[in-house]
């Protein structure tokens, strides 16, 4: 199996040692190179140029990656790269190899700048990428599914949609909805379902075979693209701008619920793995505030 999982990364982080994942730096126009061995989402090579025939450095949407997030690096693999399946991760979150968090080794990762991202000088963190889902396993596990997703996020007091609304801002959902019901109306059964849950597979998260990929990306881009006409994200701080970016975490929900309940697809759940240590004690203090107090998210946690 020819399976490509995508790293979205903005700067240098040290990357799972098997073949099966890409580095690719995410909102790469304009920029200088990470490293050689990250692909760009802007379709240039190392030095700035086009590559190939210069496909990818014409059709590219990373310019957008300040709104769009890691789905720049998704538009651009899904558009320009060759593979039968195709996944996605993040430098600080991939999916794991073991069945549960390993949390105090995670612990034990202490990152000081570049330096202490290479391997000889942070054995932890190494130690760390080493329990990400291998090609062995992705392969195993594709024999009996077809679509490997992060272990599900429970919000538990609030729904999807609440959770959003309290937290950011419930009017992007609902222009999403309306996007979706003047172009793809029997998916709204799928969007109320999803809204209403109070769970999730978050974070853009999975690995899918390619005509599931090109089915979800057509539609996901489609909509994104309408909603972006109607919010203007002039006035919006750079982590507001980040909307379709998230956005689009609960329209992968909604697509995937609709394939699930109508083509029976199987899915397969892999647990989360966070490369640093998370503080959950400051994220669900700034949970509650937004619910309770209407204090809105200014920043990732």
């Amino acid at each position: 199996m020819d399976i490509k999982i995508i790293v979205a990364a903005h700067k240098f982080y040290m990357m799972p040692r098997d073949k099966m994942y890409v580095p690719v730096h995410v909102g790469a126009a304009g920029k200088k190179s990470i490293r050689r061995s990250f692909l760009r989402d802007d379709g240039n090579d190392y030095e700035g140029n086009p590559l190939g025939d210069g496909a990818g450095a014409r059709d590219n949407i990373s310019n957008k990656n300040g709104s769009y997030c890691e789905l720049t690096g998704l538009y651009y693999a899904w558009k320009h790269m060759d593979y039968e399946y195709l996944g996605l991760a993040h430098y600080r979150r991939h999916f794991s190899a073991v069945p549960f968090p390993i949390r105090w080794m995670v612990s034990q990762v202490q990152l000081g700048g570049k330096d202490g991202l290479d391997t000889n000088s942070n054995p932890h963190l190494a130690r760390v990428l080493r329990l990400c889902l291998s090609k062995k396993k992705a392969e195993k596990i594709f024999q009996n599914y077809d679509v490997i997703v992060p272990s599900k996020r429970r919000y538990v007091i609030e729904s999807l949609y609440s959770h959003y609304d309290h937290t950011l801002d419930g009017e992007h959902l609902d222009l999403a909805k309306q996007v979706i019901q003047e172009n793809y109306k029997e998916y709204i059964p799928y969007v109320e379902k999803v809204y209403d849950r109070t769970w999730g597979y978050m974070f853009n998260m999975f690995v899918m075979p390619k005509d599931l990929v090109d089915e979800y990306c057509q539609w996901l881009f489609t909509i994104l693209g309408k909603l972006e006409l109607l919010i203007d994200t002039t006035d919006m701080t750079g982590f507001e701008a980040r909307l379709f970016g998230r956005v689009s975490e609960i329209l992968y929900n909604v697509w995937l619920q609709k394939k699930i309940e109508e083509d029976g697809i199987r899915v397969k759940e892999v647990p989360l793995l966070s490369t640093e240590p998370v503080n959950w004690w400051k994220k669900g203090t700034a949970f509650l505030r937004a619910k309770f107090g209407g204090e809105k998210y200014t920043k990732s946690f």
